[in-house]
């Protein structure tokens, strides 16, 4: 007697998955290098302006009170950055001591064949991000300038113009590119999952013939879909966390950008656009089905 394998029956909802997730996965891990490069860049961006400084000159004959006051008219300006914890970042170098670190790294003493000492003691300032832009520079050097016992006030006028027009263009470069493939891969991940639904749509249409209604064929096919899209976050961040350590490793100075909860933050949001983008194109997808003839079936 003849015997027939049993065929085995197709789940409503089920479909291979495996093409999906790598899709998913992959569409997923480019946009978490976009995230890294983007977290990188504003990361190199503080360390930058971080560390816009002005200088500030005194006269030769500038008195200790004098120094003081300057030093506390410093400390309470609203344009002087902060440290992690809230101490002005004013520091102060003598002439002395700046003679000293030449002869320490050149070799020289230059005030010996000169009879005196030409340097003069200077405050150094870092400048607080709100207020880098070139016109609030050169109003804090006048208004520094007038301060009595002040003999001159420097900063590098061509680099925070620099940094500031780079920053402007490197923002606009990244949210183009960022936007366009955003738009990329939420049309590869639809395609994916639609051409995924084919092999389903007549189990579709077999439900509805039996009464099933729209939200109850629905339901399991967005449930699967998200968990396939958590499952290809997960993916994605493994991979990029692997991609971003071996950098660190290989590149030393690149460790200074690392920043561990924004790296943690930028995993949360590939596992929720996973599970996001899975269900919008799933949805989109078996509602197509739902509403197609049966003639456009075939």
């Amino acid at each position: 007697m003849r015997t027939t394998a049993p065929v085995k029956k197709r789940k409503l909802g089920s479909y291979p998955f495996v093409s999906v997730v790598f899709s998913i996965s992959l569409a997923l891990f480019v946009i978490g290098l976009l995230g890294l490069l983007i977290l990188h860049s504003q990361k190199l961006t503080r360390l930058i302006k971080e560390n816009v400084e002005m200088q500030v000159y005194l006269n030769k004959d500038v008195s200790n009170s004098q120094k003081t006051q300057i030093r506390h008219s410093l400390q309470q300006s609203e344009f002087v950055s902060k440290d992690l914890n809230g101490v002005p970042q004013v520091s102060f170098v003598s002439k002395h001591q700046a003679e000293e670190n030449f002869i320490a790294e050149t070799g020289e003493d230059f005030a010996s064949f000169l009879g005196e000492n030409p340097l003069r003691d200077v405050f150094t300032i870092k400048i607080d991000e709100a207020h880098q832009t070139e016109e609030q520079m050169a109003a804090i050097k006048k208004r520094l300038a007038i301060l009595p016992g002040v003999y001159e006030v420097e900063y590098v006028g061509n680099l925070v113009k620099s940094i500031n027009k780079n920053i402007a263009n490197i923002s606009l470069v990244l949210a183009a590119f960022a936007g366009l493939l955003v738009f990329v891969v939420i049309i590869l991940i639809n395609n994916t999952i639609k051409l995924a639904l084919f092999t389903q749509r007549f189990l579709i249409r077999s439900m509805q013939l039996v009464g099933a209604t729209n939200g109850f064929i629905r339901k399991p096919f967005l449930l699967r879909s998200i968990g396939h899209g958590i499952i290809s976050g997960i993916i994605a961040s493994a991979a990029l966390f692997g991609v971003s350590e071996y950098g660190y490793r290989r590149i030393e100075d690149l460790v200074l950008l690392k920043d561990v909860n924004q790296l943690y933050l930028l995993f949360a949001v590939l596992l929720f656009l996973g599970g996001f983008l899975g269900f919008f194109s799933t949805l989109r997808s078996v509602n197509k089905y739902l509403k197609l003839s049966l003639d456009e079936l075939y």
